[in-house]
């Protein structure tokens, strides 16, 4: 992932940490330790992140390095990212094992990505968007 993204994304609203942390209902340090990649920032907040810098989750997570806008908000619908992450897993002929198995989690995470239940965490839609070579727009 690439943090530099997050800083330049940031200074381009001419915002200082406080200023985007308030902004995304974070402290100041949580805020300050996605930017030095000490922590990865959850997807709801990079989500709300994307729609206030106005920038795609692919630039943001260093997927590209060609900055764009974003065409539309995006909306998080654990239900939709379910589906495409199971038609990724089917579209490769894997089972929930393996497909767990090739980004280094569980068959019990795939699964609870899959129904819904569980929003993916931003390492994981990252590794699944490399390995498989997708845009992060495909799950939203």
């Amino acid at each position: 992932m690439n943090c530099e993204h997050l800083i330049f994304m940031r200074d381009n609203l001419d915002l200082n940490q406080r200023e985007m942390a308030e902004k995304l209902n974070v402290s100041k340090s949580t805020y300050a330790r996605w930017e030095t990649g000490e922590k990865i920032i959850p997807l709801k907040h990079l989500i709300n992140f994307c729609n206030l810098t106005n920038n795609t989750l692919d630039y943001a997570i260093g997927l590209t390095d060609k900055k764009e806008k974003l065409n539309t908000k995006i909306r998080i619908n654990k239900n939709k990212i379910g589906n495409n992450i199971r038609k990724i897993r089917t579209d490769n002929n894997l089972s929930q094992s393996e497909f767990a198995k090739s980004i280094n989690t569980t068959q019990s995470v795939i699964s609870a990505y899959e129904t819904g239940h569980t929003l993916i965490q931003t390492a994981f839609l990252y590794d699944i968007c490399l390995k498989y070579k997708m845009s992060t727009s495909l799950f939203f």
